[in-house]
């Protein structure tokens, strides 16, 4: 059985709050112009994610969650999360909350994406990084937090 990659689980739990937010009457926390603060939000988070996958190609290592790490890469935004990917992700994540109005729902939605996230890849990574680098990568522990 293939495993869910992240960013396909990503776009998953963007669709079903897509559908909730618009498709039931939930009430919001955010209406119109207000909501549109979520754009800028999105845009950050997507950034993010975006600079530490270039950084995976430019050291041309694996990018898949569950094939072997090749390189551990600490430089550029590596030096201030070790994940920014999934940081990305969840920030773009809690945009997309605000940009659908904000209901408590599309909030607990991005809290279940950070913990699925957090408890699920990053763990599963975190493993096979110690199993190959080591040292190296406790040092690296030590110096960047998982999220920021």
């Amino acid at each position: 059985m293939k495993k869910l990659l992240p960013p396909f689980l990503f776009l998953i739990f963007i669709i079903v709050m897509a559908f909730i937010c618009w498709g039931v009457d939930l009430p919001k926390s955010f209406d119109f112009p207000y909501n549109l603060t979520g754009i800028p939000i999105i845009c950050i988070g997507l950034v993010l994610s975006i600079l530490g996958k270039q950084l995976f190609k430019k050291f041309d290592t694996n990018i898949k969650t569950f094939d072997e790490p090749t390189v551990l890469v600490t430089s550029g935004i590596y030096q201030y999360t070790r994940n920014p990917m999934y940081l990305g992700f969840t920030i773009a994540m809690l945009g997309f909350s605000i940009l659908m109005g904000g209901s408590l729902l599309s909030f607990l939605l991005t809290a279940i994406f950070f913990l699925i996230t957090d408890r699920w890849y990053i763990s599963y990574e975190e493993k096979m990084m110690y199993t190959k680098f080591g040292i190296e990568y406790e040092e690296y522990c030590r110096k960047v937090r998982r999220w920021i």
